[in-house]
C-alpha cells in the first residue's frame, strides 16, 4: 500500500487503541520510515484531533532522545503520520523478554529519558503517557521517547481534548496529583519515569493492585517498598534517588533535567566526588633550621613562634634598618635599678630611725670617744672654739639636738648671773 504516493507500507510494528504502526519506507528519500495510520474512531469524536495535536507537538521536537516527525497528511479520509523508523523494541519488550534490568542500564535509560523529557518541557510540552510501551531502544541501545497522541501544552490547557472528568494516561505510572484530577505538569512526567525505571530495576511496577480505582488510592497514600528489599541490586543512593522521583508532592520532586545530569554524571553509583586538585607549588630551596619570627620584620606574618631563652651571650637582632634589641643586658639593668633602690630606701630608714643615737653613731669609729655634749662655759667663741666643735653638734640625730640647746640655756644662764654679779660690784663702788 503506497501512502501519499511516496511511503511503501511493509510490515506492521504494533498497534494501539487510536492507530496502527507500519514499517514503511520513503521511496521519494530512500529511506525507511515509521508510518502511523489512525484507525477508524466513531465512538472517540476527538480522535482525529488527538491525531493531529500528536503530529504538531512531535514536530515542535527536535532531539536526539525523542521520536523525530517527518510527515503529517491524510490518505482516503484517513490520518497519517510518518516519523522516523526506531529499530528496536520498546522497554515493554524487554521487560517482558527478560525481566528485570541490571542497574547500569537502568541509569543509562534513566539520563537519556530524563533529557528527552526536559527537551520537551522547555518547548512547553507535557507527555502524560510515560510506560515502557512508549520508551523505545534502537539497535544501538540508545532510547527513543514516543507516542506524543495525548501530550498537551502547558499554555493551551484546553489541549487535552478529554471529556470533562476523565482521567487520560496509564494508571500504573499515573502520578497523585494527576489522580486527583489536576492537570499534568513536567513534575507527573518525571512520576512516570520514576515508576518506569523502578519496574526496570524490581520486574514490577511500585504499586499494584485488582482495579485501576486501587491502583491510584496506593499513589496517594502508599509508600512504595524499597527495591532493595525486593532483591534488586542497586547502591543505596541510586533506591534514594529513585524514591525522590516518587515524592507524593510534585515540588518535592527534582526536575527531568536535574535527572538527566545526576544520571549521566554517574552519581547513582555513590562514589564520594574527588578533591579539588591543588595548583602545583613552585620548589624552593629547603632552610637548614626553621627560623622563627623576629621582632620588627617585615612581610606576611602567617605563623607565630613563642620566643626561646637566649642563648649566654648571644643577642637577637632584627633587620637591617631596625633598632637593636638586646633582651639580656635590659633585663640586667632593670635588675641593678630595682636593687639600688631598695638599699638606698633601707638606708634612709636605718639612718633616719628615732633609736639611731648619737653613741652609736660613736661605733662606726673605733678607738676613739666622741662627747655627746659639752657642759664648759665659753664666754666668747674663739677660733680655736670653732675648729674644735663636738661631734654631737653635727649629729642630726634627735639626741644631739636636745643636748645643743641644753648647752645653750646653760651659757645664757651663766651670763645671766655675769651679769648680776657685775650689776652687784657696781653698786658696792657707788
Amino acid at each position: 500500500m503506497l501512502i501519499a504516493g511516496r511511503y511503501q507500507l511493509q510490515d506492521p510494528i504494533g498497534r494501539g487503541a487510536m492507530g496502527e504502526v507500519w514499517r514503511a519506507y520513503d521511496e521519494t528519500l530512500g529511506r525507511p520510515v515509521a508510518v502511523k495510520l489512525l484507525l477508524p474512531q466513531d465512538s472517540d469524536p476527538t480522535a482525529a484531533s488527538r491525531f493531529r495535536l500528536e503530529a504538531q507537538t512531535a514536530g515542535r521536537l527536535h532531539h536526539p532522545y525523542v521520536v523525530g516527525v517527518l510527515d503529517f497528511g491524510a490518505q482516503e479520509d484517513r490520518l497519517f503520520l510518518v516519523m522516523e523508523l526506531v529499530d528496536g523494541d520498546s522497554l515493554a519488550r524487554v521487560l517482558a523478554d527478560a525481566g528485570p534490568q541490571p542497574a547500569e542500564r537502568v541509569a543509562r535509560i534513566a539520563s537519556q529519558a530524563a533529557a528527552g523529557l526536559a527537551a520537551a518541557h522547555q518547548q512547553g510540552i507535557v507527555h502524560r503517557d510515560i510506560k515502557p510501551a512508549n520508551l523505545l531502544l534502537d539497535a544501538d541501545g540508545t532510547l527513543k521517547i514516543g507516542d506524543f497522541g495525548i501530550a498537551r501544552f502547558l499554555d493551551d490547557p484546553a489541549a487535552a481534548l478529554t471529556a470533562t472528568g476523565q482521567i487520560v494516561g496509564t494508571s500504573l505510572y499515573l502520578a497523585p496529583e494527576r489522580a486527583l484530577g489536576r492537570p499534568a505538569g513536567p513534575a507527573s512526567d518525571v512520576y512516570s519515569l520514576g515508576c518506569v525505571l523502578y519496574q526496570l530495576l524490581t520486574g514490577r511496577p511500585p504499586f499494584q493492585a485488582d482495579t485501576p480505582i486501587a491502583i491510584l488510592h496506593q499513589h496517594l497514600d502508599a509508600t512504595p517498598v524499597p527495591p532493595r528489599q525486593l532483591g534488586a541490586e542497586l547502591p543505596p543512593a541510586f533506591e534514594s534517588y529513585l524514591l525522590g522521583l516518587l515524592a507524593k508532592q510534585p515540588e518535592h520532586r527534582p526536575s527531568a533535567a536535574q535527572v538527566a545530569d545526576w544520571f549521566a554524571a554517574g552519581a547513582w553509583q555513590g562514589r564520594p566526588e574527588p578533591l579539588p586538585a591543588t595548583a602545583p607549588t613552585p620548589t624552593a630551596p629547603t632552610p637548614a633550621a626553621p627560623q622563627p619570627t623576629r621582632v620588627g620584620e617585615t612581610g606576611p606574618a602567617t605563623t607565630y613562634m613563642l620566643p626561646s631563652l637566649p642563648r649566654s651571650g648571644a643577642r637577637r637582632r632584627s633587620r637591617p634598618g631596625s633598632r637593636e634589641v638586646l633582651m639580656r643586658p635590659r633585663v640586667m639593668g632593670t635588675a641593678a635599678a630595682v636593687a639600688l633602690f631598695l638599699a638606698a630606701m633601707v638606708a634612709g630608714m636605718l639612718w633616719f630611725s628615732p633609736d639611731h643615737t648619737a653613741a652609736e653613731g660613736s661605733k662606726d669609729s673605733p678607738g676613739t670617744t666622741t662627747p655627746a655634749a659639752t657642759t664648759t662655759p665659753t664666754p666668747s667663741p674663739t677660733p680655736s672654739d670653732a675648729s674644735a666643735t663636738p661631734a654631737a653638734e653635727t649629729s642630726p640625730t634627735p639626741v644631739a639636738a636636745r643636748t645643743s640647746e641644753k648647752a645653750k640655756d646653760d651659757k645664757r644662764e651663766r651670763r645671766r648671773h655675769t651679769d648680776d654679779e657685775g650689776d652687784d660690784g657696781d653698786d658696792g663702788d657707788d
